[in-house]
Parts: structure tokens; sequence; C-alpha cells
């Protein structure tokens, strides 16, 4: 038998350490009333942090109703038990605001907050956007199919919401000499509360169930990665990482839920306790196998006889349905020996009148076809008279022919056709003009290029004019804007600068400059390129004109006229191909009728010889049927009273396994020593983790997550 039972070792073991403090939550959610402490601490738990300086840090994730995170807010509480003036505080968080003081803080060189403390603890809050330890997804299910939040607002049926946890935070430690993921072991609790108006036969997978009347409390617990750390084979025990509610809903909505992700449980754990499994060494394996046999056995049986019992009802509500069927036929024989008599005169009659009409049927055929030949010949004519030149038109092809007609005559073939042929037009008129565009471009360039290079002598004249009275063009300048060079000196000093420009020997560079550049590669692809975009132009300029506009509108109106044309023609043609068809069918119909109607005739007196013996078996048949329905009610009371006695057995044998056998099992089954190395690695690493926002070296800390999930309401 598939062994999933909890196995409890490993209950005693997450009963103990959720001691430490988990406890009290749960109980907190579930009942509304604070938990007690004990006044004396179990010998599994180790004492309080007694540091000087204790970071206690909350992180409330604020989630949709999926559990899809919208934003986070980490509230930090630095307990300063001595009374420290100040002290350092590193941290992630962005937007710090003190939340209950006037306590402040500086950043040092590295990057840490310096806290004026006054001997005083400090609250702050901020913002962090970083990859939280643990995932949460809640997805939901209304009759067994996956739905949305949003669509499941309002809905009605089975509904199952499921909450998974997906563990990311781990250390890779040394286990018995191999290296292995150690994940921080969280303990998630979610609780809700479900009005008992829309919510009805609640059950959670791991947890408990609070009803008082009016609401339904639910709190649940899970361990993501906790199974891997102890490395449990499921199938002997299985530590829960998810929970999952399901109920019974009519008009959904939900407020919000709220989980709690701590490591506390495991950081209050003093391992030094777990290094003894000596008492635990007797072996009940044989036993193990003997009862694992019998609880096997007992329970196919119990099972074997539920479905007997449930065919057995089957069987009967069969028996009455066949009871009732063999009435109804063995009335239904006698009516049909009557009509069988009738039907024999009507075939006779049938296969008569029918004779006459298939006499007809050449004659019909004939005509109809020579009356589309000749339809077809006018519509020949009349599209040879058109200018179009098609295929001859037959019955066979006269559909797909026109139809290619019609399409060719679409308005936007048309349209493409004649603006195809305006451009051809066009770009060939445009073209023989090109040797004009291209004179006049280079004008243009050269123009451009013989500006360009006067401005670059004139800078190099400009400069000559101005060393020769010692100065650069920049002091210049700066002397003109310092007024310290007179508007009279500055127009001499243009004149000298514009006297040179006019020289003949400034003019013939400046030529000699611009025929070279007009020569090179640049300028002439440059010449090229603005010839092709003029070309482009005229040729844009000419398609947009309106006398080739509407050479191209006359084209459409003259396409339009011909496919209304063709499209009446080939409607009159698919009128009577109509007909034509229908009378093939109807002549092949007769004749297939006639054939038919003639073994109808013959099997119909075959038919009537054969009722009466079916009539005579029906009652033997119906008889006999009546004889086992009257003994079918003993066979299933018979099965009934079996099954009842299997289930007590099988009950009987499964409580004896968990209560008695199972339990002293458990507490032997597989390698003690093992487990308790790896729950000390897994506190070792509970207590690594110290803060998600970060933490200073002389600081020890404890950090939980609060998971609150949007509610859903009918919009």
């Amino acid at each position: 038998m598939n062994n999933k039972i909890k196995k409890p070792l490993a209950a005693i073991l997450c009963c103990t350490v959720l001691v430490g403090g988990v406890g009290a939550t749960v109980f907190a959610m579930t009942s509304g009333k604070e938990q007690k402490k004990p006044e004396e601490k179990p010998a599994l738990l180790a004492t309080e942090n007694e540091a000087d300086l204790v970071k206690d840090e909350t992180v409330y994730v604020l989630a949709g109703a999926d559990g899809s995170v919208e934003k986070i807010i980490v509230s930090d509480w630095i307990k300063n038990s001595v009374g420290s003036n100040s002290f350092s505080d590193k941290s992630e968080l962005t937007n710090v605001e003190n939340i209950k003081g006037d306590e402040s803080y500086t950043m040092n060189g590295d990057n840490m907050r310096v806290w004026d403390a006054q001997g005083n603890d400090i609250y702050y809050q901020g913002n962090i956007e970083k990859d939280l330890p643990v995932n949460l997804s809640v997805s939901y299910k209304l009759d067994g199919k996956s739905i949305s939040p949003e669509e499941l607002a309002g809905k009605s049926g089975k509904v199952t919401i499921h909450f998974d946890y997906k563990n990311n935070q781990y250390e890779t430690v040394d286990i018995d000499g191999k290296q292995e993921k150690m994940y921080v072991p969280f303990a998630m609790i979610t609780g809700m509360m479900l009005d008992n108006d829309i919510f009805t036969n609640v059950d959670v997978s791991n947890g408990k169930l609070i009803n008082d009347g009016d609401r339904t409390i639910i709190a649940g617990i899970a361990f993501p990665g906790l199974q891997s750390n102890l490395n449990v084979d499921k199938e002997k025990f299985e530590i829960p990482d998810y929970v999952e509610i399901t109920a019974d809903v009519k008009n959904f909505e939900m407020t919000n839920t709220v989980t709690i992700a701590t490591n506390e449980v495991f950081n209050r754990l003093n391992t030094d306790e777990l290094d003894s499994a000596d008492d635990l060494t007797d072996s009940l394996g044989e036993l193990t196998d003997a009862m694992d046999q019998l609880m096997d056995g007992s329970s196919q049986l119990y099972d074997g006889l539920c479905t007997l019992l449930d065919k057995s009802g089957e069987l009967v509500n069969g028996i009455n349905q066949l009871a009732d069927g063999a009435a109804k036929l063995k009335n239904g024989a006698g009516d049909l020996d009557n009509g069988a008599a009738d039907l024999a005169n009507g075939a006779k009659q049938l296969t008569e009148g029918l004779g006459q009409l298939t006499a007809n049927n050449d004659t019909l055929n004939a005509g109809s076809k020579q009356v589309f030949d000749s339809l077809l010949n006018m519509a020949n004519t009349q599209l040879a008279a058109a200018g179009l030149s098609v295929p001859k038109l037959t019955i066979e092809n006269y559909a797909s022919t026109l139809n290619n007609v019609i399409a060719s005559l679409d308005t936007t073939n048309v349209a493409k056709q004649a603006q195809a042929v305006a451009l051809q037009k066009v770009t060939a008129a445009v073209n023989e003009q090109k040797d004009t565009i291209t004179a006049g471009v280079t004008a243009a360039v050269k123009e451009q290029v013989a500006a360009k290079v006067s401005e670059t002598v004139r800078e190099n004249v400009e400069a000559q004019v101005l060393a020769s009275q010692g100065m650069t063009k920049e002091q210049y300048e700066a002397a003109v804007n310092a007024g310290m060079i007179t508007a009279e000196q500055q127009a001499q000093i243009t004149a000298v600068i514009d006297a040179q420009m006019e020289s003949e020997t400034v003019k013939a560079t400046i030529d000699a400059n611009v025929n070279t550049q007009m020569q090179s590669e640049d300028i002439k692809k440059t010449i090229a390129a603005k010839t092709e975009e003029q070309v482009k132009l005229l040729i844009e300029q000419n398609m947009n004109s309106a006398e080739v506009q509407a050479q191209i509108t006359a084209a459409l109106e003259q396409a339009k006229s011909g496919a209304a044309s063709i499209s009446a023609l080939k409607e009159q043609l698919d009128s009577y191909n109509t007909f034509y068809v229908g009378l093939s069918q109807y002549t092949a119909g007769v004749a297939s009728a006639k054939n038919g109607a003639d073994a109808l005739n013959a099997g119909a007196a075959q038919l009537k010889a054969g009722t009466a013996e079916l009539y005579a078996g029906m009652n033997e048949l119906y008889n006999g049927i009546l004889t086992l329905k009257n003994g079918a009610p003993a066979l299933v009371d018979g099965v009934t009273a079996l099954r009842d006695g299997a289930m007590k057995l099988s009950d009987g044998l499964k409580e004896f396994n968990e209560q008695g056998v199972q339990k002293l099992v458990d507490a032997v089954d597989g390698d003690l020593g093992g487990l308790f190395t790896r729950v000390k690695a897994t506190a070792d690493v509970s207590k690594d983790y110290k803060s998600f926002s970060g933490i200073s070296d002389d600081m020890d800390g404890q950090v939980k997550f609060i998971y609150r999930t949007d509610s859903i309401k009918v919009k």
C-alpha cells in the first residue's frame, strides 16, 4: 500500500520546533485568544538573543489575489539594549523614515547609516526592490478547471484555492562529505476568514478550521524546502510545502488573506541536545511487512466490494429498463405484424407508379441540356462583342471562367493596372528630360560648393590680416566686445579683407578649389543622388496631376460597368444551372427509387412472413425478463452486507496500524543519526539568515515576512 501517513517521529520534531513561537501565532489566528508563554523553556529550545544590538525586521509584502508582488515595505526595530548614543546600521532600504521618534542619521563613507540614537531604540521603515526568499503564488480552480481571480468573482460551484510556496533561500553545506543545498527553514502560516453564507463544506489540507457560525477561520501551515533538508522520502512522510482549501461556494467573494513566513522556529532550536538515538534500536521490520500486506489485502477487498455494489445497482436499473423495453417490444411486434401487410400492398403500388415516371427521364434530360447549350452560345457572342478574349463557355467551365473575368475586373486590380500603365508613361516622359535635370542640379551644387570654398578662403584671409595686426580671431573678437577697437577700425579691417577677396589671385584660388571639388567622387555622387530625387519628385507630381488621375478614374468606371454586366450574365446562367442539375438529380432519383421499390416489393412479402414468428418469440423473452427482475433485489442486499463487513475489517486494521504498530515502526525507520545531522545543519542555516534588507556585522537579528493578498470582490 502506498503509505503517505505522516510519520510520528517527524511530526514530534515539527511540533517541538513549533513551540519556538509559530505555534502561538497559529493559535492566535485560529482562536482569537493569546497563548500563554510557558514558565520554563523545553530542553530543545535555545535561550533568547542577548546581543547589544538586535534588528527585529518585519517585511510586508502587498500582493495581488494571485500572489504577484505589488509592493514591499520593510519595518525595522533596532533594539538598543545597552543604550548606545550612536551605532551603524547596514540596510538596502530606500525612502527610510523614522516612524517612532525624531532620531536622525547620517551616511558614512561605507554607505552605512549612523543613527544618533540618544540611547533609544530605533523604529524605521522603507522600500526595497529585491527578490523575496520565498515566493507565494495563489491559484484557483472552479469545478476542477483553472480560473483567474477576476473571473472567479461571483461564480458558484466547487472551488479549490491552492497556496504554493517556493523557497529560494539556501546555503551549500557539507553533509557527510557531500555538498548539498540546505534551505532556510521558513514556516509558512496562511490565514483567512470565509463567510459562511458564501462558503460551505470547507476543508484545508494542512491546518485547522474554526467555525463561529458566521465565519470559518482557516490557518494552514507549510515548510517549503524542509523535505529536501531532512532528505525524508515523501512516500514515508510528506512534509507539506503548500496549503490547499476546498469548499462549495455561492457567488464567490473573499477578503484578504495573510501569510506569515518566519524561520524563528529553527532559530531557537538547541541542536546540542540532538545527538542520541540509542534507545531506538529494536527492529520491527517483519511485523511492518506483515501489517502492510494485511492492510493492502483488506483495502483491496473493500474497494472491490464497493465496485461490485455500485455495479449491482447498475444491474438492477438495467434489468428494470430491460423489462420495460421488453413490454414495449412485445406490443410493437404485434403492431409490426399488422403494418407488414399494409407495407406489402403499398410497395406494389409504389413500384407501378415509379415505372411510369422513369419512362420519361431521357426526354426531360435531353431537353434541358439543349436549352443550356443555347444560353451558353448567346453568352459567348456577348463576351466577344465586348472585346473580351476568354475560353469558350461550356456547362462544365462557365462558372470558373466568368469568375476569373469578374476577378480581373475588380476595382483593386484595375486600379493597380491603370496605376502601373500611367506610371510607365510618366516615368518615360520624365527620363527624356534627365539631361536637363542633371544640368540644373549640377549648377545648384556648384553654387553651394563655391559658397563654402569662398567662406573658407575668407576665413584664411581674415586670419592673415589679423595676424599682421598681431592678433588672432579670438583676440580680435574679444577686443571688439571690450570696446577696445572702434567701429572705424573694424571697417578698415573689413575693407582690407574684402579687397583681398576681390583680388585675381584669390578668385583664381577659389575657382581652382571649386573645380577640384566638383570633380571629386563625393560631389559626383551628390549630383547623381539629387538628380534621382528630382526625377522621382517630377514623376510623383505628374502622377498626381488631374490629367493622369482622370485617366485612372475612367479606367475604373469602365471596369465597374463591365464587372456588373458579367455578374448579371453569370447569375442568369447559375439560375438555369440550378434547374439543370436539379432535373438530373430528380430523374436519377426516380430511377434509383424504381430499383428500390422493386426490392422493397419483394422484401415486404418476406417481412410479413417473419413478423408472426417475431411476435411469438417476444412473448417468451418478456416472461423470462420478469423472472430476472423479481430476483435482482436479493443480489443487492447480499452485496451490501458483504461490503459493510469488509469496511469494518479495513477500518479496524487501519486504526490498529496507525495507532499501534505504525508509530513503533516509524519511530525507528531510517537513519536517525543522519536525520539529526540534517536537523542541526538546517538550524545552523536558519540562524545565519537574520535580515532581508541587510544587517551590520556587530548586530544580531531576526526577520519575518507578512504577505497580504488582495480581496476578490464582485465588481
